[in-house]
């Protein structure tokens, strides 16, 4: 009754505040928001009882293609499954009059949890540090492309990164910016990036479940906004290979549960960093290999992870060091965090930052020891271990890791895993252009 009641009076304020629709939405595999609309006299029912939604929307590939095998379609004979809000999200949509949405997470039928759902994995990962004393504070840093809507082409060329004019050269940015401050997503910088019609647009860090849902908002928002002004938004990680690529940087930190202070700060250490900060990182760099998948989860993302790009290249950390995967925010401070650089700027948040938690984690439980910081740029270092260049292998090496997959879940991975490798094989099917050039003349 109470909760119904709760209910009643979230669609009474929605009411009051001129709301006609929410849209249920919900993170899919991909990170892509998948919705339906629902009057608002039908919200309290659907909030009450759950709203049915096929229960193959996780195991779409990238071309919304059914995939077989992944425990979510044929086995249970495509039934539904049920989206039930979490209205500690909610959340207007200020470019439709009326509009409002909210994040939801998905059951069976039966009300047991989808195990395969991206915000499952990541809460039950931060029950995890919960378990072991921690909160986590984390925060996503995406670059995306703002390309001409009909011709998809960049709006100017160049390296002009943060040049003012350039900054502002497209008249959407403000009316962007402006969407994401009435969504509640807290802008703190915005400016151009390396290449010519690139962006970035940081906003501040949360504890817990929440960082993910505002990185979510935030990169539905560009999409479907930019789309709405006559924009393509893309966060492809490499469009073009003679421009910069688009990376998501995950920020993480643990603080400890009861006090809030930063479990990463050690006053008394050179560095300013705990042992907790350190093995954590060595956990990172341990499982490098197996969070390649989740954080680089298709082909196109390899192509990004190049020596002399900013992106790294190699398993590495440093202080500082914007050629390393993890690079040490060493503050010495309460502001004490780490970056992890590896990410593309297409990966799903919940999914980045559960690939970032659970190799930590892991280091925290086993101890794992942090090797010394190299000399001079991570990239410039030939002795370090060189990251996955390939999907597949990436993919072989999340199969391998036996202590990530405990973490992450098998019913997770059965749906990641089994749609990954159907869209390798269409891609590996594919005839490029660029074989068509390179082969029908000469051969």
């Amino acid at each position: 009754m109470a909760e119904a009641q709760k209910v009643s009076e979230i669609i009474d304020t929605l009411r009051d505040r001129g709301a006609k629709y929410v849209r249920f939405e919900l993170p899919d595999t991909h990170g892509t928001s998948r919705s339906k609309t629902i009057p608002i006299d039908k919200v309290r029912d659907y909030a009450e009882r759950g709203l049915n939604l096929y229960g193959g929307t996780l195991a779409l590939d990238t071309a919304a293609s059914v995939v077989p095998g992944t425990g979510l379609n044929e086995e249970i004979n495509y039934a539904d499954t049920k989206l039930w809000p979490d209205f500690a999200t909610l959340q207007p949509v200020p470019w439709i009059e009326g509009m409002w949405k909210v994040i939801c997470d998905l059951t069976f039928n039966d009300g047991s949890p989808v195990e395969a759902a991206p915000r499952f994995v990541l809460r039950k990962l931060l029950d995890e540090a919960a378990a072991l004393g921690f909160s986590v504070k984390m925060g996503h840093e995406f670059e995306f492309y703002l390309l001409d809507g009909e011709t998809l082409e960049p709006f100017f060329e160049g390296l002009h990164i943060f040049n003012s004019t350039r900054n502002h050269w497209v008249e959407g940015i403000e009316p962007l910016m402006d969407a994401l401050i009435a969504q509640g997503v807290d802008l703190i910088t915005h400016n151009c990036e390396y290449a010519g019609s690139q962006f970035e647009i940081n906003f501040g860090p949360a504890v817990g479940l929440a960082a993910a849902d505002k990185a979510f908002t935030f990169k539905a928002t560009v999409k479907e906004l930019c789309h709405q002004l006559g924009y393509r938004a893309t966060f492809m990680s490499k469009p073009w290979a003679d421009r910069a690529g688009c990376g998501c940087h995950v920020h993480m930190g643990l603080l400890d549960k009861d006090s809030g202070a930063n479990a990463f700060l050690d006053a008394g250490d050179p560095d300013g960093l705990s042992e907790t900060a350190r093995a954590f990182t060595a956990g990172i760099l341990t499982h490098a290999k197996a969070m390649m998948p989740l954080i680089g989860p298709t082909p196109n993302c390899y192509h990004r992870l190049a020596p002399h790009t900013f992106a790294p290249s190699n398993i590495s950390w440093g202080i500082e060091d914007r050629t390393a995967m993890v690079r040490m925010k060493a503050s010495k401070d309460e502001a004490t965090h780490l970056e992890m650089r590896a990410a593309s700027g297409l990966s799903n948040p919940y999914l980045s930052a559960a690939a970032t938690l659970a190799a930590g984690l892991l280091g925290l439980k086993k101890g794992y020891s942090l090797p010394a910081e190299v000399e001079g740029p991570c990239e410039e270092d030939d002795s370090l271990e060189k990251l996955p260049k390939r999907l597949e292998v990436a993919l072989e090496a999340l199969e391998a890791d036996a202590d990530m997959r405990a973490l992450l879940g098998e019913p997770f991975l059965k749906v990641f895993n089994t749609v990954k490798r159907h869209e390798l094989a269409r891609f590996r099917a594919h005839v490029t252009d660029w074989e068509r050039q390179e082969y029908l003349e000469v051969y």
